[in-house]
């Protein structure tokens, strides 16, 4: 303790030293995350120095010891690693559910050789994982395979002879009897043997049409000047036909094929309620054969928690904040920026722990007088400060998810486009 400080120090017989020491750093952090980083102890030991300036240690006791100084060091760290890290999820989380992970030790690390190989490797933190507009994806898939145009869903077939008089089927029923015993009313084989059980059907299509009706209208050799059939239009017409009408009638009739086909030469109408199919019109009124059988097309409602191999991601792996494979990140890889806020931050950590050593004591006795210490001061600018500097990281990291990236390279490219509109075009002389 310096002799020249007035009053002379009544609260503790420890008092900050103007530096630290390295060998001693290790022994004094509570988790010892970076104990293995020369850089880091060499850091915590500086710190010391800058706390005990800032702190007026050249003028007043700063009840500390190096070793909080040590330890407030280690927890600035962790918490700018936290920070970074907490944006980097936000980032990247969409394009990496269902990858793989890592095996994360006691104190939250990554284990070393744990990950695959799209994601391995020391200091995962520092590894950015490319834009793939990945959930999206999964979502435009989803909705594809409802719909039963596309996506990684199973879709199968079915089919049963539709019962004379009979108006309704359990479609659910015969698909899961089918399923159970591998075989549709007929015998014939169904891909889709032991797959229903339990299990809820997805309908999403009935194919109903039988060629029966209405050919008078829509007969085989519509043309020009027939109101037209969409299924063999073209088949018996000339090139002049061709020439003549227009493409754009063409595309419009492909887009209208199918349904036209249901319309105007199907045999029936249908609905579907909970699985319950009801045929329009009754069946009675037509002769049934083995031909007359009614197909349809349908999914299996899988069960979200189990693993399938017709779905590109499973269900293990990174499913939110908590798994994603991110170690804090190594001391040697922050930067200039990051070291400069751990360094405030440590040192608002230091004049809260000062504050509540200072207010075991509201004031001290000293010869004639008494001295009142200003903890409740030190607490105050201790937790303004560490917000602030939270805040303006947290912050600072938010102007820089990629989203915001995306929407500044826009306004650029923009501006961009403003400023050539007012630049001359070159003359040429030829």
């Amino acid at each position: 303790m310096p002799a020249s400080l007035i009053p002379t120090s009544q609260t503790s017989t420890v008092i900050l030293t103007k530096t630290g020491s390295v060998t001693a750093v290790s022994d004094a952090v509570p988790f010892g995350m970076y104990t293995g980083s020369l850089e880091f102890l060499t850091g915590a030991k500086a710190q010391v120095a800058y706390v005990y300036k800032k702190l007026g240690g050249d003028v007043v006791d700063i009840e500390l010891t190096p070793a909080n100084v040590y330890a407030a060091y280690e927890e600035a760290v962790l918490e700018y690693s936290y920070i970074v890290n907490l944006h980097q999820s936000k980032n990247v989380l969409a394009d990496v559910l269902g990858d793989a992970t890592g095996t994360f030790d006691h104190r939250g690390e990554i284990e070393s050789c744990t990950l695959s190989s799209s994601l391995g490797g020391d200091k995962v933190a520092l590894k950015y994982p490319r834009f793939q507009f990945e959930y999206a994806r999964r979502i435009g898939d989803g909705v594809a395979s409802a719909a039963g145009f596309g996506g990684t869903v199973a879709q199968y077939s079915a089919s049963f002879t539709p019962t004379s008089s009979q108006q309704d089927y359990d479609l659910q029923n015969i698909i899961s009897s089918s399923a159970a015993t591998g075989e549709n009313d007929s015998g014939g084989a169904v891909p889709f043997e032991g797959k229903v059980e339990g299990k809820r059907v997805i309908v999403t299509q009935v194919f109903y049409k039988s060629p029966r009706i209405m050919w008078r209208f829509y007969g085989y050799y519509g043309g020009i000047g027939v109101v037209g059939n969409y299924s063999t239009y073209g088949q018996f017409a000339d090139d002049s036909t061709f020439e003549i009408i227009p493409t754009w009638q063409n595309k419009l009739q492909a887009i209208m094929y199918e349904d036209s086909l249901y319309t105007r030469t199907s045999h029936y109408s249908y609905e579907i309620i909970n699985n319950k199919l009801r045929l329009y019109p009754d069946p009675s009124y037509w002769d049934f054969g083995e031909l007359d059988r009614i197909w349809v097309r349908f999914y299996v409602d899988s069960n979200a928690w189990d693993d399938d191999a017709n779905y590109e991601a499973g269900v293990d792996g990174i499913n939110n904040v908590n798994t994603l494979p991110f170690d804090n990140i190594p001391y040697e890889n922050i930067n200039s920026i990051g070291k400069q806020w751990i360094r405030k931050y440590c040192l608002a950590l230091c004049k809260e722990m000062l504050g509540q050593i200072r207010g075991k004591f509201t004031t001290l006795p000293i010869p004639g007088d008494s001295v009142t210490l200003n903890h409740s001061e030190l607490l105050g600018q201790a937790k303004e400060e560490q917000t602030q500097l939270r805040d303006s990281l947290t912050e600072m990291l938010k102007e820089m998810e990629y989203t915001e990236l995306v929407k500044r390279d826009a306004e650029k490219t923009e501006a961009a486009a403003t400023t050539l509109k007012g630049s001359p075009l070159p003359i040429f002389v030829g």
